[in-house]
């Protein structure tokens, strides 16, 4: 206990401590009077209090018997009463105030442990430093001395076995639980309950497990699998890429018990997303890939019969694997080099599976998320996956993390840099989860710690953290020199046996045999130079009930037809369903007036709007049995207060009840409708929906933006998954998002989806993007989204204005009769009659389209045909051309667009209205000029914008055009 001699003792730290501490000074009257509540009635009080309290009441009474405190002010005020009668007289109380005082330091001693013994865990394989100090967990800061060591205390609050123990059998109990090569920390959750179940499962084993010598020699096994393919991969494809796990190998007897405990607790299926840091050993030696497949990558000889392919280290894999408790299904997700931005995709895809078992707690599906410590720091998207777990439309009942702590980040480990808190997994205390670090070194911890984070997740349903501390042998990939920028480092990692080396060793002194790790060895690499695994739990032949057939939907084409249209009966029944609000429930007068509308809607007394032909797409889809989900922020009402999918009662008296939902209620047996206001995020929703989406497709899936631009906060998803997905990895994904876009004057921020970044990225007939104008549209192009068996991503530049735009309603007719039009003609009888007067065509998409109709019908313009491209990608050339073809003596063709030049779909359509002109004809454009802005921000500016655009439209060509 001794210290620095000229550094304050630990008890003047703790008399400092007294006088500062909220237990005492100013604070004393708070305490004792929230004590006095907590003694009259123990709830009371916050939980944080109750637990402290609540310690308090272990702790013997100063005449050493375990009589519980009493309520003071009733004995304060008894005896005030007497002395006011005469009735007292002076005694001397003979009290033991210093044992009293000792006994409430124990009870703080063992909260400093519980609390952060973590800090003092042997948790670095490579002991780079030495440990800081942490005054808490010396007895010496709570005045304790060498003679206290014997004195016996009440241990009746923890779960060591022991009603009472000595000063030392305490302290050797906490430091062998707390500070061993398992760091717990779990106090910060505000679940009572929770922290009990960590304190009783690590104390009563003080954090060692107890392994049979079977589960011993599976655990070196692992180890040596994991090695053996790393160093076989070393020497036979030397150079190449390919991120090993050396030096973390501990992480594959993690997935191993993971997998096996998880089968024998019922887990049916298990989804993986880890980046590219040992995913080749997860590949092969957890999910079970045949390494001569993966050999096979490396030589350039395995089928390359994707569009583009991806890289050996991003690719998934799935297969089917034996466990105590049955098969377990394991799903490997495909993952970009985006760090982290594969979380959201995982639980989203987990959500499918669970909705699809009915399985509400995640009690069949498990989801596990490997990290990198960097990365678990420092990505964005790792805290909105987070901000997703407790909540109703995203939770997935908890998800198993595992941190891969190689203490570097590529050449970045100084902690100075690498982040501004204390642990890489701080992030998770926003969310209660406890973590478990661990020392990589030490398997049989790591093992343990899986078995516990799992248990805690299949208790609660709430996510947890093992953290294994280890280090990366090599570089940040294999041709790095790393020593370069971390010396000291990999001076300590050259001298490092490795992991499997030191518990083959440990095992040898155990009496299991002298030759038994290097017999692993040489089985492994036997094993590997045949092409085969040392360990093979995979079923071929098994298949699960739940799964996915994704064969009707392959090899399909874009223009396959698809029956949109619904029988005017149906309609009619569907209509009085969806807008018939039961008496129970109170709508506000405003909501109540769009329901009365849309029935009259319904009836066909009115021309049908947007949001009744959205909502008559989803009636008509899940009486059918197509499930529909809907989220993203504020998408029950809508952002524009068109859609009102949930009526909110007025009259409600809890805010968790009091909403109904029509579309919940079309008829007995239907699909699913489920509307989810997100949280106020873009990147891990839209990833959720795409991993949602990829695992059921079945169910129509739209993310809706806020504003269209809000899609700027998850490109990376748009770009590393929707866009590409299928060409890189042979994923087939039918997610629709839902962008409003349009120019009325609402600045840069609120008018453009940028509508020309979706454009860049369409290729290969990868996905569809639309641009619909009128209710009619929106409903077809929804239906077509299910009914027909392609599943492409569909991309909709939504209204804004023509949500409730007298123009943008369609009559009845228009929902029971034709489909979606990919181009939507001329419909002006008088300019149609005149067809070889027409001399210039004006071809556009979206919300322009009616100011050119204003604009065409004010000047009287008889010559002029106006055609709507309603959807740009793929372009539908047939159906332009046919246009083009009903007017023959046309000599300009003008594109004309809300957005500046160098933005909107001008710069890609011109090529495709090329290609269908005949000789002789002109293309120009007219629109808004080159800008560095979406849009203007000024009114008056937007308006004068707006007059030019549509003027030029019917103006001399000028500036670029392009002759055929």
């Amino acid at each position: 206990m001794s210290s620095n001699p000229q550094a304050p003792s630990a008890s003047s730290i703790y008399a400092a401590y007294n006088g500062n501490t909220y237990l005492f000074g100013g604070n004393a009257p708070y305490v004792e009077e929230m004590y006095e509540n907590y003694l009259a009635n123990p709830g009371s009080v916050l939980d944080s209090w109750r637990e402290y309290f609540d310690a308090l009441q272990h702790v013997a009474a100063v005449d050493g018997t375990d009589a519980k405190d009493v309520p003071h002010l009733p004995v304060v005020n008894a005896f005030a009463e007497r002395a006011k009668n005469g009735q007292t007289r002076v005694v001397v109380a003979s009290v033991d105030q210093e044992m009293g005082r000792k006994r409430t330091a124990a009870q703080q001693l063992i909260a400093a442990y519980r609390n952060v013994g973590a800090r003092w865990a042997d948790l670095d394989p490579l002991k780079r430093t030495e440990r800081d100090k942490i005054p808490e967990l010396d007895p010496s800061f709570y005045g304790f001395t060498d003679a206290d060591q014997e004195t016996v205390f009440n241990t009746s609050n923890t779960f060591f076995g022991k009603e009472t123990m000595s000063l030392r059998e305490l302290m050797n109990a906490l430091r062998e639980t707390y500070c061993g090569t398992i760091g717990a920390e779990y106090m910060y959750a505000t679940d009572q309950n929770q922290k009990r179940w960590w304190q009783q499962k690590l104390e009563a084993i003080r954090s060692k497990p107890a392994l049979s010598k079977e589960k011993k020699l599976h655990i070196l096994d692992r180890l040596s699998a994991a090695e053996g393919l790393e160093r076989f991969l070393h020497t036979k494809y030397v150079g190449q890429k390919r991120f090993s796990l050396e030096g973390g190998e501990s992480f594959i007897a993690s997935m191993d018990e993971l997998i096996q405990r998880g089968g024998q607790v019922g887990i049916q299926e298990i989804v993986i997303g880890m980046a590219h840091r040992g995913r080749l050993n997860v590949l092969v030696n957890s999910l079970g890939k045949v390494p001569a497949d993966l050999f096979a990558e490396f030589d350039h000889t395995a089928p390359e019969d994707l569009p583009s392919g991806d890289v050996k280290y991003h690719q998934g894999f799935s297969s089917d694997v034996t466990t105590p408790g049955g098969p377990v299904h394991l799903t490997l997700a495909f993952n970009p080099s985006h760090l982290e931005i594969v979380n959201p995709v995982v639980e989203g895809s987990v959500r499918a599976r669970m909705d699809r078992r009915a399985d509400p707690k995640g009690l069949q599906v498990l989801p596990v998320l490997v990290h990198g410590d960097a990365a678990f720091a420092g990505q964005g998207v790792v805290m909105e996956t987070l901000a997703l777990a407790e909540t109703r439309g995203y939770s997935t009942g908890g998800t198993v993390h595992i941190v891969i702590n190689n203490q570097i980040g590529f050449t970045t480990s100084d902690p100075r840099d690498s982040r501004s808190t204390l642990y890489c997994t701080d992030v998770v205390k926003m969310i209660d989860a406890p973590v478990l670090h661990v020392n990589g070194d030490d398997p049989e911890a790591v093992v343990l710690a899986t078995q516990l984070a799992l248990d805690f997740r299949m208790e609660f349903h709430k996510d947890v953290v093992v953290d294994i501390i280890c280090f990366r042998k090599l570089g940040h990939n294999e041709q790095d020199t790393p020593a370069m920028t971390q010396p000291l480092m990999y001076k300590k990692i050259a001298i490092h046996p490795g992991t499997r080396k030191l518990y083959a060793d440990k095992l040898q002194a155990q009496g299991m045999g002298d030759t038994l790790g290097d017999d692993m060895v040489k089985a492994t690499r036997a094993a590997l130079d045949a092409g085969k695994s040392t360990f093979d739990p995979v079923l071929t032949n098994f298949k699960s009930k739940y799964a996915v057939d994704w064969a009707p939907y392959l090899g399909k084409k874009w223009t396959d037809a698809g029956d949109t249209a619904i029988p005017m009966a149906e309609w009619k029944r569907l209509a009085e369903k969806i807008t018939t609000i039961p008496a129970t429930v109170t709508p506000h007068n405003l909501v109540k007036k769009v329901y009365d509308d849309r029935a009259a809607m319904g009836r066909g007394d009115i021309p049908v709007d947007w949001g009744m032909g959205e909502h008559m797409a989803f009636a008509s889809l899940v009486a059918s049995g197509y499930p529909v989900r809907l989220s993203g922020e504020d998408c029950g009402r809508g952002t524009f207060t068109h859609r009102h999918a949930v009526i909110h009662d007025q009259n409600r008296e809890k805010f968790d009840t009091g909403t109904y939902v029509p579309l919940q209620n079309v008829t007995d047996n239907q699909a699913p409708f489920v509307v989810i206001d997100s949280i106020l995020s873009e990147e891990a929703v839209l990833a959720f929906e795409y991993g949602y989406a990829s695992n059921d497709p079945n169910t129509l899936v739209i993310w809706e933006a806020q504003f269209g631009d809000f899609a700027n906060g998850a490109q990376v998803v748009i770009d590393q998954f929707i866009a590409s997905g299928e060409v890189k990895w042979g994923r087939v994904n039918g997610i629709t998002l839902m962008l409003p876009h349009g120019y009325e004057g609402q600045g840069p921020e609120h008018s453009s989806a940028r509508l020309e970044r979706f454009m860049q990225l369409s290729a290969d007939t990868n996905m569809q993007v639309v641009q619909p104008t009128t209710a009619s549209q929106i409903f077809h192009i929804l239906r077509r989204q299910m009914v027909r068996n392609l599943r492409k991503p569909l991309v909709i530049m939504t209204p804004k204005s023509l949500l409730r735009a007298k123009d943008a309603a369609s009559p009845l007719s228009e929902f029971t009769k034709g489909g979606f039009q990919t181009i939507i003609p001329e419909n002006k009888e008088e300019v149609i009659k005149k067809a070889d007067k027409v001399k210039r065509i004006v071809a556009c998409s979206g919300k322009v389209y009616y100011d050119l109709a204003r604009k065409r019908e004010e000047k009287g313009f008889d010559d002029v045909v106006l055609i709507r491209v309603e959807q740009l990608y793929p372009f539908p050339h047939k159906a332009f051309a046919a246009e083009l073809k009903k007017y023959p003596n046309v000599t300009d063709i003008v594109w004309c667009q809300d957005e500046p030049q160098n933005q909107g779909a001008w710069f890609f359509v011109q090529h495709y209205i090329h290609e269908n002109m005949v000789e002789g004809q002109k293309l120009g454009y007219s629109g808004r000029a080159a800008s560095a802005s979406p849009a203007a921000g000024y009114s008056h500016l937007h308006q004068e914008q707006q007059k030019v655009l549509v003027d030029g439209a019917f103006a001399k060509l000028k500036g670029f055009v392009l002759t055929k």
